[in-house]
């Protein structure tokens, strides 16, 4: 039975919940942590915590900023420059990783269409292929060679 998604897109939807909202990364990065038996997803996920950990504690930054400007700091200048800064890399990250992990690797329907239009190989009565036991044969009367 074919999947609906392929890993491509699930290592997608990882990175854009990330990207989303802390809230969507853990329902989809903790399923995918816990239950999933596929270690390239497992790894994508673990690396979209980390990144996520670090988008909230920069964004904990602000937070605690804005709230010294609001007692009277007069960081307004600095407060609006590093929200800025913030955001943008934030979009540029997840953009990146996204992008990344999504042309990473092959895709499984793409090996799974070249498995099926390679020519199968006939059997010798050894198991071998007729050309593995072709080069075979020719080793074994190859002379040898004594120093």
């Amino acid at each position: 039975m074919k999947e609906l998604w392929s890993k491509r897109w699930k290592k997608l939807l990882i990175w854009v919940c990330g990207y989303l909202s802390i809230v969507a990364y853990a329902i989809v990065g903790g399923y995918t942590i816990v239950k999933c038996d596929d270690r390239e997803l497992k790894e994508t996920s673990k690396r979209a915590f980390v990144v996520v950990l670090i988008f909230t504690a920069l964004e904990a930054l602000s937070l605690l900023f804005s709230a010294i400007n609001s007692v009277g700091g007069g960081m307004s200048g600095f407060l609006s420059v590093y929200h800025l800064i913030v955001v943008i890399g934030k979009i540029v990250v997840f953009a990146c990783f996204a992008i990344l992990s999504f042309f990473e690797g092959k895709d499984e329907s793409e090996a799974e269409k070249r498995s099926e239009k390679a020519p199968p190989t006939e059997k010798t009565a050894g198991g071998a292929s007729a050309e593995e036991g072709g080069a075979q044969a020719e080793l074994n009367d190859a002379p040898e060679q004594t120093e």
